[in-house]
């Protein structure tokens, strides 16, 4: 009660108060298990574009199990279930098997999980169910995209073609992930004697054309020894693993941006379109900087933004993708910068130039590079262009040699030259 401008001291009971204190320090939720591989994107960044990190079509996992929106394919998932129950000689006991075997490695899973799970989730066999359609689910598009398994006349994400639009969107989400031991465990339980290709060849051939039109090679010795996380984590290793960039460049903590693709022409740079196992590595030498192509479509930059969330957000996991994000935006400024590349069948462009081009601009907003993997890069082609003699032949070049007009009055002017220079030695 205040009293003449004074309030009375609060009567306070220590003991209450340092109780309820120690139950919050000690509490297991302050703790971050190694396990957590699996998060919701800081606002941060998704302030940026929220969509980029939302499901558009199905929930994977138990971040967004209980939105409205999403209960609709939940009867797809339970139709691919039944359909892989079915080749087994005994359905029922088959489902129970797939049941064991996730429910022995219920807290392994759930510890891949980082934040609050929703409250429905809490329970084990709301858990361990959720775990098991999901999961079935997805091992049974790869084998049906696959042709492992037959596809039948009304499935409804081959017959629909908007349908694969939204899996490639929804299966490549942070927030949306299955721990790769489920799906590992479900497809070892489930797999046919006649089925040859393995769970990473059947994830990586349903994403083959994330980020190229043409099949990439696939090198599955990479992957031995490899811990494989979650489908984006595979996702990330198909690039990190083949990379020479990232497996030779010398990571610095401070380094010069690169100036953009336009300035880069002028001061005499040649760019040139590679075919290479990974779209990282990028290199410059003999003044001419070899690009990796790279498709841009709806879904780019929503592989990019959760690419680049998961390495903000996993413990010790190199900044990789966000280091190839910032060198992107440095070299693409303008449209002009985007139809250069894309003149050099750099970019295969699905997009507005407008669009890709604000797209690579604010990748990378809000992220922190604690190690950038193209230090040398830029320390090269900085060089490069403080140079004169680059500088000066690409100029005289463009001046001089760019117009069919040009080029007829230079090849007339060295003719007149030399007739000179003859007649004055007659």
């Amino acid at each position: 009660m205040a009293q003449g401008g004074r309030y009375d001291a609060a009567v306070i009971d220590i003991e209450l108060v340092a109780s309820s204190m120690e139950n919050k320090i000690n509490s297991h939720q302050l703790s971050l298990s190694a396990d957590h591989c699996i998060f919701r994107t800081p606002s941060i960044l998704a302030r940026h574009k929220k969509e980029a990190y939302s499901p558009n079509c199905f929930s994977f996992g138990p971040f967004h199990h209980d939105q409205p929106n999403l209960k609709v394919t939940e009867k797809i998932k339970l139709k691919y279930l039944r359909g892989l129950l079915s080749r087994s000689g005994n359905q029922q006991a088959m489902l129970r098997e797939c049941l064991d075997s996730i429910k022995e490695e219920e807290r392994k899973a759930r510890d891949c999980y980082a934040g609050i799970i929703d409250q429905n989730m809490v329970e084990a066999k709301n858990f361990v169910e959720m775990l098991v359609v999901d999961g079935c689910f997805i091992i049974e598009l790869f084998r049906k995209d696959a042709n492992v398994v037959p596809r039948e006349d009304d499935d409804p994400i081959f017959s629909m073609s908007c349908m694969l639009q939204f899996l490639h969107h929804d299966l490549i989400l942070l927030e949306n992930q299955i721990p790769w031991l489920v799906l590992e465990l479900l497809f070892n339980k489930t797999k046919a004697s006649f089925e040859t290709k393995s769970l990473i060849e059947l994830a990586l051939n349903f994403l083959a054309n994330t980020f190229s039109s043409n099949r990439p090679s696939l090198n599955l010795d990479l992957f031995v020894g490899q811990e494989v996380k979650h489908i984006l984590d595979l996702l990330r290793l198909s690039l990190v693993l083949p990379s020479e960039v990232v497996n030779n460049d010398r990571q610095k903590l401070e380094w010069q941006p690169i100036p953009s693709a336009t300035r880069l022409k002028e001061a005499g740079v040649k760019f040139v379109r590679v075919t290479v196992d990974s779209i990282l590595d990028m290199k410059f030498r003999n003044g001419v900087l070899e690009i990796p192509s790279l498709l841009i479509q709806e879904t780019t930059e929503t592989i990019f933004r959760n690419l680049i969330s998961y390495e903000q957000c996993l413990p010790n996991c190199k900044p990789i993708f966000t280091s190839y994000a910032k060198i992107m935006d440095n070299l693409i400024d303008t449209t002009n910068d985007m139809e250069i590349l894309c003149k050099k069948d750099i970019f295969d462009n699905w997009l507005s130039p407008e669009d890709a081009t604000q797209f690579f601009n604010k990748l990378y907003n809000d992220t922190y590079v604690k190690e950038f993997y193209y230090s040398e890069l830029c320390v090269n082609l900085n060089h490069h262009c403080q140079q004169w003699w680059p500088k000066w032949r690409s100029a005289y070049v463009h001046n001089y040699f760019s117009k069919p007009w040009a080029i007829a009055a230079q090849i007339y002017a060295i003719i007149m030259f030399i007739l000179t220079l003859w007649q004055s030695f007659k």
